[in-house]
């Protein structure tokens, strides 16, 4: 967990807004720090809600069933792909497809929640890395964006969880033509749909040893008269436990 990360969102992990659907995007850059941090966060937040000031053990959390890795991947082959000759290829939309691989992610995430000795961890923390990948695999991004609805619906509404999703956008910054298709167009249609965007990219001045890149943060409110932006923007290094978030011209590197 990123301590100056967690101050210029305003949130620890006694103290954070549920609900939330958090999206971190990179573009000729590695957001992966960021999930990371995420991970590392919400796991914090668990043990700070049970009294318990122990660092986080991700082999710990797993054992537990408090953190559950789930292969999106593969759920979805499953779905595509017979498992045995008898059956028939099933013919569906990509939008059904991701519905189905959803669903199936959820049961298995739910498994054990009543049985004796077992914990209740609160609302869940659902973390994509990273849900781009799926356009590789000819799912369109309309359908994508189906996908993430049905998330948010469930975690962030019904069950007042978080969302941290993943998206990478390759290249340069396309312009939008309206066409559905590209991690581009997907970007634009998942920052409609969250209220926090972290987006991770190089430094337009090139290459630097002690500046790895900046980050663009821009949180969404909904208020009574509409929606209002806050965008800032930061650079940052990381470091082997960590990474430092600093406002742009102010490293030590170029004072």
């Amino acid at each position: 967990m990123f301590t100056e990360l967690s101050s210029i969102l305003n949130a620890t992990p006694d103290r954070f807004t549920q609900g939330e659907f958090i999206l971190v995007s990179d573009r000729q850059s590695d957001a992966s720090f960021l999930i990371h941090h995420f991970l590392s966060f919400y796991l914090r937040a668990h043990y700070s809600a049970i009294s318990q000031r122990l660092g986080v053990s991700l082999t710990q959390a797993r054992e537990k069933s408090q953190l559950i890795f789930l292969e999106g991947l593969k759920e979805s082959l499953s779905i595509l792909i017979p498992q045995t000759p008898q059956q028939e290829v099933k013919l569906c939309t990509s939008s059904e497809i991701l519905l189905l691989a959803y669903r199936g992610c959820m049961s298995m995430s739910s498994d054990g929640g009543g049985e004796e000795g077992v914990e209740e961890w609160g609302p869940p923390v659902l973390l994509v890395d990273d849900v781009s990948v799926l356009l590789s695999l000819g799912v369109s991004a309309g359908a994508v964006l189906d996908f993430s609805h049905y998330c948010r619906a469930t975690v962030c509404s019904q069950l007042q969880g978080n969302i941290v999703t993943l998206v990478r956008c390759h290249g340069e910054e396309a312009e939008d033509d309206g066409s559905d298709g590209g991690s581009e167009w997907l970007l634009k249609g998942l920052a409609h749909q969250c209220s926090l965007t972290l987006h991770v990219q190089g430094l337009p001045t090139g290459y630097c040893r002690d500046i790895h890149g900046q980050v663009e943060v821009c949180w969404r409110r909904r208020r009574g008269d509409g929606q209002h932006t806050q965008k800032k923007l930061f650079q940052y290094k990381v470091h082997n436990k960590g990474a430092s978030f600093f406002a742009p011209g102010t490293s030590s590197a170029v004072l």
